[in-house]
C-alpha cells in the first residue's frame, strides 16, 4: 500500500479548481464537450483543442505547472497558454493519445 500525501492531493485539487475557473470563464463555442483549448508556442501561439482526460497525466500536469509559473492564471490570450515549443507539446500529447 502506498503512502498518500495529503498536501500534494490538496495542492492538485486547488490547481484543478483554478484551471477549471479559467476554462469555464473563457468558454469558446467551437470546443467540444470533454475538451479544452490551449495556446502553445514560445513566440507565436497556436491554438489546440485537447481532451480533458490529459489533465490526469503527469506529463501534461508538468506543462500546466510551467504555465502557472510563467503566467499564473491570467493569460493574455484569453485561454490557457502553455509556454513550450510545439515539438515538445506534440511529443507529450502523442504519448498521451497512445495511452488513452
Amino acid at each position: 500500500m502506498g503512502i498518500i500525501r495529503l498536501p500534494s492531493i490538496i495542492s492538485g485539487v486547488k490547481q484543478f479548481h483554478k484551471l477549471h475557473s479559467v476554462l469555464t470563464r473563457n468558454q469558446i463555442s467551437d470546443v467540444p464537450k470533454g475538451h479544452f483549448a490551449v495556446y502553445v508556442g514560445e513566440t507565436e501561439k497556436k491554438r489546440y483543442v485537447v481532451p480533458i482526460a490529459y489533465l490526469n497525466h503527469t506529463s501534461f500536469q508538468e506543462l500546466l505547472q510551467k504555465s502557472e509559473e510563467e503566467f499564473g492564471f491570467q493569460h493574455s490570450m484569453g485561454g490557457l497558454t502553455i509556454p513550450c515549443n510545439e515539438d515538445a507539446f506534440f511529443h507529450v500529447t502523442s504519448r498521451l493519445n497512445n495511452s488513452l
